[in-house]
């Protein structure tokens, strides 16, 4: 009997120490509160408890995982990006890895910018893989899944906003996030013209121009109004940001400051030797700028001219606007500014389609 007893206060001592042990285990890692950044991905949450453990978040990878067992929580983690610090427990640890609330971060894209720079933007955030959110963007078949029409890319789709975006948010969900605002905000527009695909792209596509074009809110209407008056009188349009588009979508081309023989090049966007609209948006245009193209000012202008101050002269003839292009876009030196029209060239109108 004696023996038994001898064996049974063993067997207390030895359960009683290892439950102290293991609870030991679970306590935080450290009191420094130190600010760690950590990202699950995808893998057995036995790696996930190795990687905590690796990183000092936890005390043990094997007593994290028992206890995770225990309380029923292995298969509920979520992918993301997590802050934390080593003065967490285990239990506060799981609780944040379980509930999935990944690091929010706001991108802010301001309107007329295109693609190409979005990507940059959430390249440099490390929130996209830059490549892959522009096939994704120029693939036919996702324009085609996300706005409901087959379109040659998502440009003029990705609405200007500031969107809370995650490092595991995904480039597509990035995508269709954003087109779900721009239609959105073209159901509060509320134009019956916006309903037909066809009528609602060629708005899009003179909103992306406009927004390119007008440096200050309150031209908008009067440069849409330029547009349309050139496109009544089957006038080519002879924007420049279309010149720089073009030759980035159709060559991969950067072109930094304008030159003669940019504005020859003849791609699918180059509106000085195309008739009509481009092939398709070269920005994406804000809300001011699609209700623009679609309410012109009432006006008799065909050119415009910049200040170099945001702002523009507007001219009814031709003779007008070269006197303002020798006032405001030559300098004394009689170099060009860095927007310039064929000035040498005659302005000949040829025939194109109306929106």
């Amino acid at each position: 009997m004696r023996k038994l007893g001898i064996l049974a206060v063993l067997i207390v001592f030895i359960v009683g120490g290892n439950f102290v042990y293991w609870t030991s285990q679970l306590k935080p890692a450290d009191n420094k509160k130190t600010q760690l950044i950590f990202e699950l991905r995808p893998g057995s949450f036995k790696k996930v408890a190795l990687d905590l453990q690796n990183q000092g978040i936890i005390r043990s990878a094997g007593a994290f995982s028992l206890y995770a067992r225990i309380v029923g929580k292995t298969t509920q983690v979520r992918i993301g990006e997590y802050r934390v610090d080593s003065s967490m427990s285990a239990k506060e640890i799981l609780d944040v890895i379980t509930k999935g609330k990944s690091i929010p971060y706001d991108v802010t894209f301001q309107e007329g910018l295109n693609m190409f720079e979005y990507a940059q933007v959430l390249a440099k955030k490390n929130l996209v893989d830059e490549k892959l959110f522009l096939d994704l963007a120029r693939n036919p078949a996702v324009a085609e899944e996300l706005v409901g029409v087959r379109l040659p890319s998502l440009e003029g789709y990705l609405f200007p906003e500031t969107y809370r975006l995650t490092k595991f948010t995904g480039e597509k969900e990035i995508l269709q996030i954003m087109v779900s605002k721009t239609k959105a905000e073209l159901n509060k527009i509320g134009d019956p013209r916006l309903k037909d695909p066809k009528s609602r792209h060629r708005f899009i596509t003179l909103a992306s121009i406009i927004e390119k074009e007008s440096g200050a809110s309150l031209e908008r209407e009067l440069v849409s109004s330029v547009f349309h008056n050139r496109l009544d009188k089957k006038m080519k349009l002879q924007s420049d940001p279309t010149i720089i588009y073009g030759a980035k979508y159709d060559q991969g081309i950067d072109i930094l400051n304008i030159k003669r023989a940019d504005i020859s090049n003849p791609t699918r966007f180059n509106t000085y030797t195309i008739p009509g609209l481009p092939y398709g948006p070269i920005s994406n245009p804000g809300r001011e700028a699609i209700v623009a193209a679609l309410h012109p000012a009432k006006s008799e202008y065909l050119y415009f001219v910049s200040y170099n101050n945001g702002t523009h002269y507007f001219s009814k003839t031709y003779k007008e606007h070269l006197s303002a292009v020798k006032k405001y876009q030559i300098d004394p030196s009689g170099r060009r500014g860095k927007s310039w029209r064929d000035l040498k060239k005659k302005n000949n109108p040829t025939k194109q389609k109306t929106i």
